[in-house]
């Protein structure tokens, strides 16, 4: 009898301990393996990560009923909409002690004021990747601190076929709008309009629409520029040295100007470890646990005490941590309304059927 009870005993703890779980819906290649580990051994947990892309995959997985995730790592135009869907769950910041350690630059933004809902978590710049080696030969990497890489038929028919972009109608759309000198942030139909026709000219050139696989391939060589994230550029850097490519890997702020994104942990509304997604997001805004992602994944950093942590040689990189004169001329993308969100819909749609 004892023997039965000690059984059933450590099978409710098994079982007690496979439910410690918290899920993670997260960017790929956004939180180093390291600290994953190390908030497991903290927690006594098992972290669960899910990956998306863009954010409009993962607001439209949600909206569409998918449930069983605790955090999203929203940019800040999907946090407004996920905070407007009344998706988003009220911080108690009584449970997040090193808060404190959050540069107040990066607090108090537009799209949640007084963060009630959301904790910056990290930033990268929006911009071009590329094989320096390979541009060179072509001809055009004077090019590459220009949008006119990816949308100038005279430079792309250089190096045709080698080119991806995101697959993200607010990014490219964004990339496009700035090549014409207009606001990241514009909704003028007569904007969209120009920016898809420079899109469509462009496009014959391009290998692909790319969110998921353009490190692998910028490192390869298997292409040579790619519209993408400066957190997955330097990755791209890093993974070509180490592989000892023939060539190597570049990555810069365009002149014309590029989206900042600034990502933050935000807890769902219907989380069913709210506990863990507290104690997680803690652990990260630790300073040296917040350094550990610039100094891994590449990205900039919102928290303050993770300065002193952060590698010299990535703390200098201007597309990482962009200095004043480049900081003018970034953009954060904001929420649009159901109606335009429609019409943009619609552009984007005659983009990717034509």
């Amino acid at each position: 009898m004892k023997k039965l009870l000690l059984a059933l005993a450590l099978a409710t703890s098994a079982n007690a301990f496979a439910a410690e779980e918290l899920h993670l819906y997260n960017w790929n290649n956004y939180l180093s393996e390291a600290a994953a580990k190390r908030f497991e051994a903290s927690c006594k947990c098992k972290l669960v990560q899910d990956f998306y892309g863009d954010n409009e995959e993962m607001l439209a997985k949600l909206a569409a009923g998918a449930k069983g995730y605790d955090i999203v790592v929203p940019t800040g135009f999907a946090v407004q909409t996920l905070i407007n869907q009344k998706a988003a769950a009220p911080l108690d910041k009584s449970k997040l002690p090193n808060f404190k350690n959050l540069d107040p630059g990066y607090l108090n933004t537009f799209f949640d004021k007084g963060n009630q809902y959301s904790v910056p978590y990290s930033f990268t710049t929006t911009l071009l990747g590329y094989n320096e080696t390979q541009l060179k030969k072509a001809g055009v990497l004077d090019k590459a601190n220009s949008w006119a890489l990816i949308f100038d038929p005279a430079v792309l028919a250089k190096i045709k076929g080698k080119v991806t972009v995101l697959d993200s109608q607010r990014e490219l759309m964004a990339a496009a709008l700035m090549y014409l000198g207009k606001p990241a942030n514009s909704t003028s139909p007569d904007d969209w309009k120009a920016a898809k026709e420079v899109i469509l000219k462009a496009k014959p050139f391009w290998a692909a629409f790319n969110n998921q696989s353009y490190i692998k391939l910028l490192t390869t060589g298997n292409i040579w520029v790619a519209h993408g994230y400066s957190s997955d550029m330097f990755q791209a850097q890093v993974d070509a040295k180490k592989a000892k490519r023939p060539f190597s890997v570049g990555f810069a702020l365009q002149k014309e100007g590029n989206t900042l994104s600034l990502d933050n942990f935000v807890v769902l509304k219907d989380a069913p470890r709210k506990d863990l997604a507290y104690k997680f997001i803690n652990f990260m805004a630790d300073g040296k646990n917040a350094a550990d992602l610039t100094n891994e994944v590449g990205s900039g950093n919102p928290n303050a005490a993770a300065k002193p942590f952060v590698k010299p040689e990535i703390a200098k990189v201007s597309a990482i941590f962009p200095g004043k004169a480049d900081v003018a001329k970034l953009q954060q993308l904001q929420d649009l309304n159901a109606k335009q969100r429609r019409d943009l819909n619609r552009v984007w749609s005659e983009i990717k059927l034509k």
